[in-house]
Formats: structure tokens, C-alpha cells, sequence
């Protein structure tokens, strides 16, 4: 056998061996950098059954967020609006338009209109609406600017170094608690107050998690 294979072929067993592990690690990061919301969600925009423009109802109408996403600052989840809510104001404003039939039909026969989920927090980690709109985080923080989009898309990368970033560092995002909801407003950092910020982080005894167990519970 030995003059069949040289003698160099003894390492190959070692030589593949090393290479496969490379190869799997080099797999492994690559998959775990890029199948990260920051790739596979930032940018999802899916068309929803009824064309709602934020940008003309959130921005130009100035309708505050709490009067569609009903309890937000109360639960820990953000609630879809209902067909009633919608049809408290179209019952009357373009009461025959096609484009809100979905609406029309849904109040009708008490079916939810089909809208297309566009934030979808994983099974496996936990998150509180209440608990981060009641301590001065704004809507902007985490699904940007809202009021400018004619449709809605998802906008930050909702990564867990995303999240992090803001648990390290609170003070650099938390808002006055009356502009929480003004989503033209700025952080307390932004304006210059970052003491100020500082000072509501002590107050109100914000500590948040950067352990594993506070998010995955």
C-alpha cells in the first residue's frame, strides 16, 4: 500500500477532519449573523387588506396612537383596532369608499379584518408594551417613525443587540413621560437634557435586564 499512496496521504483523515470543522463554523456564524431580524424583517412592508395610511391618520390628523392601539400603556401586548373603531369616524368619512369594504364587511359580520402582522415578537422571548411606553419609551424607539409611513414596515431590526443597546444605556432614549406618544418629539438625550434623564432613570428605578432570564423567561 505504501507504494500505491504516498506518505503525505497519511495526514488527509487529520486534513479532512479540520476542514469539515471549519467549514461548520463558518456555516454556523454566517447563519447566525444573517438570520437575525436586522436581515430577514428590517424592510418587510406586506400589503394589508385595507390600504391604512398611517402618515395621513398618525401625521397629518395628529390621531394619537392609544385611540387605535387601545391599551397599550395598560397591557402588555399592542392591540389591533377593532372594525368599530375604524367605523366610529367612516360610519360618516368616505362611508361608500371600495377600499373600505374589508372594514364595512368586518363590522358587519364581527369578523377581524385580515390585517397582515407586521412586528411579531418570537414565542421565546418576553416584552411588555406597558411596562416601556409607562417609563418614557416612545413608539418611534422601536417602530420608527410611524407618522411618515404611508404603510407601515418594519423599520428597526428588533435584534437582541438591538434591545440590549437601550437596557445598557436607558437614559440615551427614554423621552419626557408627556411626549411618549408625540411621535415627533425628542429624547431627553437629543435635547440636551441627559441629566435630566438620568435623574427620571433614578427615580422611577428603571433597571432593565441584560441578563438571559429577564427577556426569556
Amino acid at each position: 500500500m505504501s507504494k500505491i499512496f504516498p506518505k503525505s496521504a497519511n495526514a488527509l483523515p487529520l486534513q479532512i477532519v479540520v476542514f469539515i470543522t471549519i467549514l461548520a463554523g463558518v456555516v454556523t456564524a454566517a447563519t447566525t449573523y444573517y438570520s437575525t431580524p436586522k436581515y430577514l424583517r428590517v424592510g418587510y412592508q406586506p400589503v394589508q387588506p385595507v390600504p391604512f395610511d398611517h402618515a395621513l391618520h398618525a401625521g397629518n390628523l395628529g390621531i394619537d396612537c392609544r385611540y387605535c392601539h387601545v391599551g397599550v400603556e395598560k397591557s402588555g401586548t399592542s392591540s389591533v383596532p377593532t372594525a368599530q373603531t375604524c367605523m366610529n369616524c367612516h360610519a360618516t368619512i368616505k362611508p361608500n369608499s371600495p377600499l373600505l369594504e374589508p372594514v364595512r364587511q368586518s363590522f358587519a359580520s364581527g369578523q377581524p379584518v385580515p390585517w397582515v402582522k407586521i412586528h411579531q415578537t418570537p414565542d421565546y422571548v418576553f416584552f411588555n408594551h406597558s411596562v416601556h411606553v409607562n417609563r418614557g419609551m416612545s413608539c418611534v424607539e422601536c417602530h420608527g417613525k410611524v407618522n411618515e409611513m404611508t404603510t407601515v414596515f418594519h423599520a428597526k431590526s428588533h435584534s437582541m443587540g438591538f434591545c440590549l443597546d437601550c437596557h445598557r444605556d436607558p437614559a440615551s432614549y427614554v423621552r419626557d413621560p408627556k411626549d411618549v406618544f408625540n411621535l415627533n418629539s425628542k429624547t431627553l438625550a437629543e435635547q440636551g437634557r441627559l441629566e435630566e434623564a438620568h435623574k427620571l432613570i433614578s427615580d422611577w428605578k428603571v433597571k432593565p435586564p441584560q441578563s438571559c432570564s429577564g427577556c426569556h423567561r
